[in-house]
């Protein structure tokens, strides 16, 4: 994540001075070659003012980071968090700071999904949806070993990350979710501490039905999203070019277009690398004075309701 922010970051902004903090030497020194910038194997060794730090590490380190970014008076982009320690104690902080907190959480910016937010917001029935979410554990950093990725762990694992992902938009679109009901299961031979797979029975504030599958079982990358009731149909699977719409009128479906599309070919078709650009731009637009699309505090909901979700039975 931190090499796809410094791409960004080189391409939207060339005169900025951009340096790294990695403690491992050998990504340190890839990335140097890579990029052309300066890597420190410390955040106390760099001999430069500062004015914003993107924090692109492992979710259980972000508490900590945060703090002493604000304390030093930088601004703070965050990637996605998936624990909720110290939220009100860094948002306090940065308001007493003067300094913005700015917490990734990028589907936000994705076109095709913000027109899916769009149709369902304007929509004022109650609707039904059935979403898809799942993708080998091994297969999204084959790169890295699994043990050494924070996905393998219990506290920060792979389905609790896909739903810190996708339950933000999911709310956005359709309102606050009201009550769940869970099943969970092992379904893989994957050598891990956590459920592998969750079905999710969503009933939203509205009268809105959901279900969702979160697994990190799949071995083909998906994502597939149905939404209707007896005056709007919509389906998608993860990409600008899989949204389809149909018109009641009509009868007949049409494909929803957007231009908006930059694929990385090591990851999934799904990632949007337009839309981790607009989320840079957001977050130097939110310092300079911008209401952010979300926030600490609201993901701060999210995760609570992420933590009901696992402890059901």
């Amino acid at each position: 994540m931190g090499q796809r922010r410094i791409r960004i970051l080189k391409t939207l902004y060339p005169g900025y001075r951009i340096v790294g903090i990695d403690k491992n030497q050998t990504r340190a020194e890839k990335v140097k070659r890579e990029y052309g910038i300066q890597i420190y194997s410390d955040l106390s060794n760099v001999e430069m003012p500062i004015y914003a730090v993107f924090i692109c590490t492992s979710p259980d380190s972000h508490p900590l980071l945060i703090r002493i970014c604000l304390q030093n008076g930088w601004h703070v982009f965050c990637e996605i968090n998936l624990l909720s320690t110290d939220y009100e104690k860094n948002i306090k902080l940065a308001e007493s700071q003067k300094k913005t907190l700015f917490l990734s959480s990028t589907p936000l910016y994705k076109e095709d999904i913000q027109y899916i937010m769009q149709k369902a917001q304007e929509n004022r029935d109650k609707k039904i949806y059935s979403y898809h979410v799942g993708q080998y554990l091994k297969d999204w950093h084959p790169w890295d070993k699994l043990e050494d990725f924070f996905v393998s762990k219990r506290a920060t694992n792979g389905c609790r990350e896909l739903m810190a992902i996708e339950l933000p938009w999911i709310t956005a679109a359709f309102g606050k979710i009201q009550s769940t009901a869970v099943k969970k299961g092992n379904f893989s031979h994957l050598d891990i501490g956590f459920p592998d797979t969750y079905l999710i029975q969503t009933i939203h504030t509205d009268g809105t039905m959901g279900n969702i599958i979160i697994d990190v079982v799949s071995r083909k990358a998906v994502r597939k999203l149905e939404v209707y009731n007896d005056s709007m149909y919509l389906s998608w699977e993860g990409t600008p070019d899989s949204l389809v719409e149909k018109d009641i009128q009509n009868g007949k479906e049409y494909p929803v277009v957007f231009d908006d599309y930059i694929h990385d070919e090591r990851y999934g078709a799904f990632i949007n690398e337009a839309a981790y650009g607009k989320e840079v731009e957001e977050f130097f637009a939110v310092i300079k004075g911008k209401k952010a699309l979300y926030s600490f505090a609201e993901d701060q909901e999210i995760i609570k309701l992420i933590d009901t979700i696992e402890e059901s039975l």
